[in-house]
């Protein structure tokens, strides 16, 4: 059964890999692969960031349209 991680537990999860792999202590083919599953999911934290800021840019009107915010 896949369960789907939300924002802060993919954050969670990539802390504690950066944790590993600084404390330097872990075998070289698996700070491999924690380097690569940690890169995964700083793009999919990334991707993340970048929708939620599309979605905070976006205001409706009072006339129910669509207004982009300026910054």
């Amino acid at each position: 059964m896949s369960k789907t991680q939300t924002f802060e537990e993919k954050m969670q999860e990539l802390e504690l890999l950066v944790r590993r792999l600084e404390q330097g202590e872990v075998p070289l083919e698996e700070a491999l692969k924690q380097f690569q599953q940690g890169m995964k999911l700083s793009q999919q934290l990334q991707k993340t960031l970048q929708e939620a800021e599309k979605t905070m840019v976006t205001i409706m009107g009072g006339d129910g349209q669509e207004t982009e915010m300026n910054a």
